[in-house]
């Protein structure tokens, strides 16, 4: 499903005619998708990217959009800079949060009617859920110059005037994230047929408490974090080692053994858990390249980071 957000409010116009409104429309509309997927990888939330792609309308829809000489990178600009204002409010109101706080699992297909075959395989390459997880680790900027260059391919001198710095310190931030990034995350991706595969065997023998199962297909040094926000009974810190996390989803798994389990196409073996049609948690597993084994397993059931997921999968 095309992730297209919420339609653009008609005011704040400074067009005199409707051709020029329309031009606008038509315009943004082409680059909404690539806006709201650089908002969500600098935030990992879809209901604050949404909110970015609308305030980068509403500050579209106070310029005389065809006097702009390059309209996608004046879009890029301001939906950059707002995403960084936001993140660092977010920031500050995510220390109150209960729990580990993890990204928003998103479910994006690319959209046909796309106008611009760049973006639509901008957004087929979208960061991994495990690597939006250590990008939460970095400075608003770090993750923004980290997200315009390795997401997005973007060059140094453009990442420079989108954050308003030299293209020196732009080089800087990009190789600190990406040093940042290379010290946490796997080189190479697990092969994905293999990694369906082991993320089956997890899944179940976590459903069916089978301990020594788990124990093989966990990494010695994995981590297991779940995001319930408070409002859903949940771990409040990581748990890490195999036969903790070994002991504590055999313990947990059969409570959930009667749910229904989707996966969903991707890199990152994810899957959904439903029961009677409503979605219960996000399971996502970040596995071993070698050995297939889970590293980091990441599980969401906080109700308000599922809603979208819920909605765009009920009409599956």
């Amino acid at each position: 499903m095309s992730h297209l957000g919420r339609e653009p409010p008609y005011m704040g116009r400074t067009w005199h005619s409707r051709r020029q409104m329309a031009a606008a429309d038509t315009t943004f509309n082409q680059h909404r998708n690539l806006l709201f997927t650089l908002a969500y990888e600098i935030l990992g939330s879809v209901h604050d990217a949404e909110d970015v792609v609308q305030e980068s309308w509403l500050a579209w829809s106070s310029v005389e959009a065809d006097r702009i000489e390059h309209p996608k990178a004046y879009l890029v600009r301001i939906a950059v800079r707002q995403a960084l204002a936001r993140s660092r409010r977010l920031r500050a109101a995510r220390e109150d949060y209960v729990g580990p706080w993890l990204p928003e699992p998103l479910l994006t297909e690319a959209d046909p009617t796309e106008a611009d075959p760049a973006e639509a395989v901008s957004r087929a390459e979208e960061l991994t859920f495990g690597l939006l997880v250590v990008l939460e680790t970095l400075s608003p900027l770090e993750r923004a110059a980290f997200v315009l260059r390795e997401g997005f391919g973007y060059e140094h001198a453009e990442i420079a005037r989108v954050l308003e710095r030299s293209p020196a310190a732009a080089r800087q931030l990009i190789h600190r994230a990406r040093e940042h990034v290379q010290a946490r995350r796997p080189r190479f991706p697990a092969d994905p047929d293999l990694a369906r595969q082991a993320a089956e065997r997890f899944l179940a023998a976590t459903l069916g408490g089978h301990l020594g199962d788990l124990m093989d297909v966990l990494a010695p040094d994995v981590t297991l974090w779940t995001d319930g926000g408070g409002a859903v009974r949940a771990a409040l810190r990581p748990v890490s080692g195999a036969a903790k996390v070994a002991r504590l989803l055999a313990k947990l798994g059969p409570r959930y053994g009667h749910l229904r389990t989707r996966w969903l196409p991707g890199s990152q073996p994810t899957a959904l858990l439903t029961a009677e049609d409503e979605l219960l948690a996000v399971l996502v597993l970040d596995l071993d390249a070698v050995t297939a084994r889970a590293r980091h397993i990441y599980g969401i059931v906080n109700p308000e980071k599922l809603t979208h997921l819920s909605s765009a999968t009920s009409c599956r």
